[in-house]
């Protein structure tokens, strides 16, 4: 049935506040845990002093958002601002040659945060991938391109290449593997669109000019050569209406994402919780289940805090960067579940769009998601938990299809039919509920650990049942009728917006 369906009001509402009494009932559990395992001895690693005249320690197991704002900051802070004084000046004097002056500003970036020897190494891959793209055969691309991502990320590649990197500091490896990894997939972006161009190719220097990008360059997002090609070569640079003044408000939200993340740290302890297996099995059915739902939800703001402030940044250059993330809460198909709107871009429009077409053949589909998460895997660095978490959620999309066709089938289409569409939109709500549980176990594998993972599953399916999980699949469902019906408003303006277009 149409996304346009409508329920009651009162219905709504209904699920709106059974929603938020158990948010509440499930968060005032956690506080209760954070609270009384703040001084244990097992946490001591995790739990940082903080706001004391609150009497509150801070988690502080995040290695990245605690680098962000202690050794990173200061480097974020002067690089960033440099680009931006440097790309302001460019863009009113010379905003032909924008595109160059980034590229400069970035190269001297790296060479003075890294060195030498590794502005090298890069240059050499660059230059690897630029031979590859002259042939103008896509499967060597993609060969070649892997094979380069596989020495940054399997051994003994990987420490070969790190070893040439002289000297040691807080940051070194992070800003080294990150570097590499969106470097490569840069340059087989733009192998790739080489290999599409009809008439010649495109010049190194235009390689060299996507990939030192300065806010892409260390940990992204991904932008495809041929979006940052179009848009970093227009020569008339015009803002758009009210184009900053919402790129204040964004960067206000971002601010404001921070000191909450913050305030939330003071107060419940997600990320540490989840170390101590014996004392989190203490726990209540309905405090476990948030505990793992807020830990997704967190990813999340990281995410979006990271790539928003970078994406501020491109912005600012008049480029139009990837989307943040889709919000976990947001999310009941395994088909919108990513942290990275740009690897997700990239992986749709090379690999998983380039193989499954149209998605609506099963076989097409299997063989898409398999390549999908193989490079995804590559990516991510092969090791055990990873290869779980890719064999679950490539299991969930394909899944997701065979679910769809089975009930498009007789007798189950002929149902359908019949009944109204708003127990039509009641009835997919149920099973997207379950997947929205199927997307969270799958996640927490990579977020967390598998002991947790398994112990949240145990939990809530086995021995929570039938009271814990009925309870908490209802309370899910009431979720995922207020995310439809979020969904129902977004596409009526969506269609108002283009009747307005076409009047």
């Amino acid at each position: 049935m149409g996304v346009k369906t409508m329920l009651p009001s009162y219905e709504l509402g209904f699920y709106a506040l059974t929603v938020t009494c158990a948010v509440v009932y499930s968060g005032s559990g956690i506080f209760e845990a954070s609270r009384d395992s703040m001084n244990r001895k097992a946490f001591r690693d995790g739990i940082k002093p903080g706001w004391h005249y609150f009497g509150r320690k801070m988690d502080a197991a995040d290695f990245e958002w605690v680098m962000w704002f202690t050794s990173f900051r200061n480097f974020i802070v002067f690089a960033l601002s440099g680009h931006v004084l440097f790309a302001k000046i460019c863009s009113m004097t010379v905003p032909q040659h924008r595109a160059v002056v980034y590229m400069l500003y970035g190269v001297l970036a790296v060479l003075g945060s890294m060195g030498l020897v590794y502005l090298m190494i890069i240059l050499s891959h660059c230059l690897v991938l630029y031979s590859v793209a002259l042939a103008k055969q896509k499967w060597l691309c993609y060969v070649a391109g892997l094979c380069c991502l596989a020495s940054f990320k399997v051994e003994p590649f990987s420490s070969w290449q790190s070893g040439f990197v002289t000297g040691a500091f807080d940051l070194q490896d992070v800003l080294f593997y990150g570097g590499s990894g969106f470097t490569i997939m840069r340059c087989m972006s733009f192998a790739l669109e080489s290999s599409e161009r009809k008439e010649g190719i495109y010049s190194i220097f235009d390689l060299l000019k996507y990939n030192f990008y300065l806010p892409f360059f260390f940990f992204g997002p991904v932008m495809t050569f041929d979006q940052f090609h179009a848009q970093v070569s227009t020569r008339e640079l015009r803002r758009k209406d009210d184009e900053m003044r919402n790129i204040r408000v964004h960067a206000l939200l971002h601010v404001g994402a921070i000191i909450a993340v913050d305030i939330f740290f003071h107060f419940f302890y997600i990320l540490t919780l989840p170390s101590d297996l014996k004392f989190v099995n203490r726990l209540s059915d309905w405090s476990l289940a948030g505990l793992a739902y807020s830990n997704l939800v967190y990813d999340w703001v990281k995410a979006a805090v990271m790539f928003g402030v970078i994406n501020t940044i491109a912005r600012l250059d008049h480029l139009d960067p990837p989307q943040p993330p889709k919000c976990i809460t947001m999310l009941y198909v395994f088909a919108e579940t990513h942290f990275d709107r740009g690897i997700n871009d990239w992986l749709c429009k090379y690999v998983y769009d380039h193989i499954g077409e149209n998605h609506d053949n099963i076989m097409k589909e299997l063989m898409a998601t398999i390549a999908t998460f193989a490079v995804t895997t590559l990516w991510l660095g092969p090791c055990e938990i990873v290869y779980i978490w890719s064999v679950f959620n490539c299991f969930g999309l394909n899944f997701e299809l065979w679910v769809q066709k089975f009930f498009q089938r007789e007798p189950f289409a002929k149902l359908e039919a019949k009944m109204s569409a708003a127990m039509s939109r009641r009835i997919r709500a149920v099973f997207g509920a379950a997947n929205f549980w199927a997307i969270v176990l799958y996640n927490i594998l990579a977020l967390n650990s598998l002991e947790f993972a398994l112990l949240v599953t145990k939990r809530l399916l086995l021995t929570g049942f039938p009271v814990s999980t009925l309870s908490i699949w209802f309370i899910t469902y009431c979720g995922v009728q207020l995310i439809k019906e979020r969904e129902r408003i977004l596409a009526i303006e969506e269609e108002k917006r283009d009747k307005a277009k076409v009047e």
